[in-house]
């Protein structure tokens, strides 16, 4: 069952909007090329379309946003509706590649999103993964205006990353980091299983 809350939040975002920012389709591109791909959180497909896959399942809680992605990607794709905090309704070690791009941090349950995809990926396979990037200027901005004038309330962001909280969560969660960068405001990993 699709998430109510996902699809009120996709239907104020335009149908027919920008490409993704040129640093997140370069990083996809970086990726490589993949037999079988999941795109989780694929939103409407903007970067899911940028992905090297002979096969390619997209994911997402949100029907709206679901449906604007088969409609971007076309009939080839495999679209896959997710319900919050529960596993992927996916079959274990399928995909050489996962792609969670501006995903994680509007997630509750970090610790099963990620044991799942750890899951469907193959051994060896590559999650690569984007945030919004925070560190200690984010500390020192919240300390010196207060925390209700550095993030909206109103913002579906639950969960906040430096590059070190990052590669210690992947890491814990078995994960084998293998690049972590920051860029424009966005944290960019790879990691491999």
């Amino acid at each position: 069952m699709a998430s109510r809350y996902d699809d009120e939040l996709w239907e104020l975002v335009p149908e027919l909007g920008n490409r993704p920012p040129a640093h997140l389709i370069a990083f996809v591109h970086s990726l490589g090329s993949a037999e079988r791909a999941l795109d989780l959180g694929c939103g409407d497909g903007r970067l899911s379309a940028e992905l090297d896959a002979r096969r390619l399942v997209v994911a997402d809680t949100s029907r709206v946003a679901l449906d604007r992605a088969g409609a971007r990607l076309g009939a080839e794709v495999e679209l896959v509706e997710l319900e919050p905090d529960r596993e992927l309704p996916l079959e274990d070690t399928q995909f050489d590649l996962v792609l969670c791009a501006e995903t994680l941090e509007h997630v509750r349950d970090v610790q099963l999103l990620l044991s799942e995809i750890r899951r469907v990926l193959r051994p060896g396979g590559t999650l690569g993964l984007t945030t919004p990037a925070h560190n200690r200027l984010t500390g020192l901005r919240i300390f010196v205006r207060g925390f209700e004038r550095c993030f909206d309330p109103l913002s579906p962001h639950l969960r906040f990353f430096s590059r070190r909280s990052l590669t210690r969560l992947l890491d814990e969660m078995g994960f084998d980091v293998r690049s972590m960068r920051r860029e424009k405001g966005t944290l960019l990993a790879t990691a491999r299983r």
